[in-house]
């Protein structure tokens, strides 16, 4: 029979060990720390107090439990020395069937490994569905992984400690997240289809109104009507735009979704797990034959990235009225106009100006999102609480000087346009890391014409800088380009700058936001809250009704707009739960 919370939380310390033998490899410490937190709400509660058990044990217990896993596909493995559980493990990622080869390739990496680091290599060789990984990863991330630095491996190994912990978890309580692998599944079906160049590399890149990206809205929208959505269609930008009724007409809408284009060589859950995890809610109040006092409408944004055209926010700036007509005369790198494109794909470029929302018959939005950050991970925590959706100014610079011959410039007598910005950039970083939540980043340099015996005579750059609100903002602006004046000063310099971008901060709603924190807090999770950095589809419907987010988790140290972009699926169960909780909270209070 699966083991319950209420035998847990009535355990007594010994049985409680017993209960949980195996959780923690050959590190029963672990199990009697975390027990001191009971009763536990939930199972998330527990895998978090597991983990915090950890992270309180102190450097030495920590590497301890690092090195009481076996190695993959190790000297244990073919000793048949395994605990049951490792055997499971490796057996479902396959690596009990390697070929010679790929025997004696683990073997030199765990040779290699174990040299550079003191521990062996840990994988949640199960994966973020639970299910198993392919060797050919496994074999990769090792790879990968090899190049980290001590600290940083240290760390990944003790995260993925707590992911396979998680997973004897679910085993142990018979605890399987059906919503949450479904909302994977979903994602892994719709990333099938990406942009030629890209395809035929396995790499995932949908960019607006390409075939691809038709091909997504088609699939969206029979996700969509699979679902339960009452209406579903594609509108005159191409979202998928569905509908799941109230339980009386004229009900106010409460709006929610993401994008599903993604970055070129992206990941597959920046902005799609925003519209799936709605999915899997609708399709559950389906099942129950269950309406709500007001309609849900999902929008899947066609546009968020501005990869093909410089248009970025089209698809949700659309919603809010501020589609650009002169974006239509835009080209690709085709030579394919905006205009040329939507009239391929069929779209009614006379009804974009219909497509503006009227306020007053919306609620609100709400958008779940994967972080595209550490934090989360840091933290072993799967969902966050968005306070703000950062402001940001960009800007594109250059500075002019003086090019000269290297070896006959004495110092002294140089007007050297890269080490003017090299000083920029250095304390762009440092007055950024003042006011804690604030960031700024040169992206690009470039010396044109650069030579290695030439000091540069001009060099440009980008600036990028952004903060929670648009006065922190505004401050940090007002610091860089003063120190930008006085350093072109002071060196002799001159410089120019275009600002090419202002986009002002969304702070999330008050109302909101509580009912997310009430959300995840009746989930047993944790609290966490943080801005986004990022920018999102919410900054633009935050022109028109109040909005908060919803993060969760990413792996591989949170990393987004990339192929290691990931998430499990016990997170995004968490996910569903959440947004379920939401739509609860939200009918009580119209009741």
């Amino acid at each position: 029979m699966p083991l319950t919370l209420d035998q847990l939380n009535a355990a007594t310390p010994a049985e409680a060990a017993t209960l949980l033998d195996g959780l923690y490899e050959h590190s029963p410490w672990v199990v009697e720390t975390a027990m001191a937190q009971r009763p536990f709400r939930s199972l998330a509660h527990l895998k978090h107090a597991c983990a915090q058990a950890v992270t309180g044990g102190g450097l030495d217990r920590q590497l301890a439990l690092i090195r009481a896993h076996p190695e993959l596909a190790g000297k244990a493995m073919v000793s048949k020395s395994l605990t049951a559980e490792s055997t499971n493990e490796q057996s479902k990622a396959g690596l009990t069937d390697c070929s010679p080869a790929e025997f004696v390739l683990l073997q030199q990496l765990n040779a290699d490994y174990n040299a550079k680091f003191g521990f062996p290599f840990i994988l949640a060789v199960r994966g973020p569905r639970g299910v198993g990984l392919p060797r050919a990863e496994i074999i990769a991330t090792f790879e990968r992984r090899l190049a980290h630095p001590v600290a940083y491996e240290r760390e990944e190994c003790l995260r993925n400690i707590h992911r396979i912990a998680e997973i004897r978890l679910n085993d142990k309580f018979g605890m399987e997240p059906t919503q949450g692998n479904q909302v994977w599944d979903w994602q892994e079906t719709l990333a099938q289809h990406s942009d030629p160049g890209f395809a035929e590399k396995g790499q995932l890149t949908v960019t607006y109104l390409t075939e691809a990206h038709r091909a997504c809205a088609q699939r969206l929208s029979k996700n969509m009507r699979d679902a339960g959505f009452d209406e579903v269609h594609i509108d005159a930008v191409g979202n998928v735009v569905g509908r799941y009724r109230a339980t009386q007409t004229g009900a106010k809408t409460l709006m929610t979704g993401s994008h599903y284009d993604t970055v070129r060589n992206g990941g597959k859950y920046d902005g799609r797990l925003g519209i799936y995890v709605p999915i899997a809610c609708v399709a559950e109040l389906a099942a129950q034959g269950r309406r709500l006092p007001f309609d849900l409408e999902l929008v899947a944004f066609a546009e968020e990235e501005g990869q093909r055209y410089k248009a970025t926010f089209l698809a949700s700036g659309a919603l809010v009225g501020q589609f650009d007509p002169a974006w239509l005369e835009q080209k690709d790198a085709d030579g394919v106009t905006l205009r040329e494109a939507m009239q391929q794909a069929g779209l009614g470029i006379d009804d974009i100006p219909q497509l503006r929302r009227d306020p007053a018959d919306y609620l609100g939005f709400v958008e779940v999102h994967i972080e595209q950050g550490p934090v989360l991970n840091e933290l072993n925590l799967p969902l966050g609480i968005v306070t703000s959706i950062n402001g940001s100014v960009r800007y594109l610079g250059e500075v002019q000087g003086m090019a000269s011959h290297a070896g006959t410039t004495p110092m002294n007598r140089r007007h050297d346009a890269a080490a003017a910005v090299a000083e920029l950039v250095l304390f762009v970083e440092q007055r950024a890391a003042k006011d804690g939540d604030s960031v700024g980043t040169a992206g690009y340099l470039q010396v044109p014409h650069g030579s290695t015996n030439v000091v540069p005579g001009r060099c440009q750059f980008t600036l990028d800088l952004r903060a929670p609100t648009d006065v922190q903002r505004d401050a940090l602006v007002a610091d860089v380009l003063a120190e930008l004046k006085a350093i072109c000063e002071r060196r002799g310099v001159r410089h120019s700058l275009e600002e090419t971008v202002r986009a002002a901060a969304a702070p999330s709603h008050p109302a909101w936001q509580a009912r997310w924190e009430r959300a995840v807090d009746a989930l047993g999770v944790p609290l966490h809250r943080l801005p986004s950095g990022a920018g999102h589809d919410a900054m633009k419907l935050h022109e028109l009704m109040p909005q908060a987010m919803l993060f969760v988790r990413g792996q591989n140290a949170g990393i987004s707009h990339n192929p290691l972009e990931s998430s499990t699926s016990d997170d995004m169960q968490l996910a569903v739960e959440a947004f379920q909780r939401l739509l609860e909270q939200l009918a009580t209070d119209m009741a």
